[in-house]
């Protein structure tokens, strides 16, 4: 076991926590990749040779050490790959790390009875056009011909979901730094059903992550929502943006394609997050020009209502709804 798939259950509006957290990590191995925004990838081969223990028995020193420091428990999977650790970390919980076997034919017993949906990349939508022709877990995938996946989901997609539903992980840790992205969370009072008030949360959180965004003069290349649910679960979707941007009313486009995309049916939400990530100087920009006035319009007046926060506050000037 080589690789470790940590979520750290930080409480709501705590995500300043997370640096921190991966220091911890860092003080095993260099190798660390951020997963905002709660969580972490660590390739421990080294460190295995180096403490002379186990990357199983390292994810209970972490989590002791996690918990002593900064009264944050975690949840932790271990697996030869990034892909299978992610996958592991979904059966952990609190103080028992969720192990995927290291041989081929253990990998594929781990994974056999798994819902397709368990895998990095597969959204609902692909995963409600496998379950209607009877391939609903990964080992009914794997064991399908080829030539019905790619017909069904595309060649591409139909080669690497049959890969990663047999185990193979092609994946690598990669370190990189849980500063070049922001985020801004909205946590809800009591759990919410409605989800005019999910879409009002959306809404103002993709408004402070433009505003934040055109603040520092950087644009980004993709949106992550975070929804967190009543039981404590949650669910992450990301989205690649047409264009890097940060123009508050493209970011919130993409959040509530994402949201829709979920299909939430009275779920109690708890609250709700969105990060910009793949940050980038603003005047690295490209903008597609078009004939619509209305467009230019409304960046015309984003200027000008930044303008007026930097001088009055942020709630000098918002949108209509936010106000009510």
């Amino acid at each position: 076991m080589t690789i470790l798939c940590v979520r750290f259950q930080l409480p709501p509006m705590h995500e300043a926590a997370l640096p921190g957290l991966l220091g911890l990590l860092e003080d095993f191995t260099p190798v660390v990749e951020a997963l905002p925004p709660d969580g972490a990838l660590a390739d421990l081969r080294g460190a295995e040779r180096y403490f002379g223990r186990s990357a199983v028995e390292l994810a209970s020193v972490i989590r002791v050490r996690a918990l002593a420091r900064y009264g944050v428990d975690c949840v932790i999977g271990a697996a030869p790959g990034p892909m299978l650790a992610r996958v592991a970390l979904l059966g952990a919980r609190p103080g028992v790390t969720c192990v995927v076997p290291e041989d081929p034919d253990g990998i594929a017993e781990f994974l056999a009875e798994r819902p397709v949906s368990v895998l990095p990349g597969v959204g609902a939508a692909t995963a409600r056009t496998l379950s209607e022709y009877g391939l609903d877990t990964l080992g009914l995938v794997a064991a399908a011909p080829l030539s019905t996946l790619q017909r069904l989901i595309g060649a591409k997609a139909g080669r690497e979901l049959r890969e990663k539903a047999s185990g193979v992980d092609r994946g690598r840790v990669v370190p990189n730094a849980v500063s070049r992205s922001l985020a801004a969370e909205r946590p809800f009072d009591t759990d919410e059903l409605d989800p005019e008030r999910h879409r009002g949360a959306l809404l103002s959180a993709a408004e402070e992550l433009g505003g934040r965004l055109r603040a520092v003069e950087k644009i980004c290349r993709t949106l992550t929502l975070t929804v967190r649910y009543a039981d404590r679960s949650s669910t992450t979707r990301t989205r690649t943006l047409q264009e890097p941007t940060a123009h508050s009313a493209a970011l919130t486009k993409a959040a509530y394609g994402m949201y829709e995309a979920l299909g939430l049916q009275r779920a109690r939400v708890r609250a709700l997050a969105l990060r910009a990530e793949g940050l980038a100087p603003a005047d690295q920009a490209s903008h597609q020009l078009t004939f619509d006035p209305v467009d230019e319009k409304v960046r015309r007046i984003e200027e000008v209502a930044d303008r007026a926060r930097a001088k009055f506050g942020p709630r000098a000037v918002m949108p209509g709804r936010l106000a009510a």
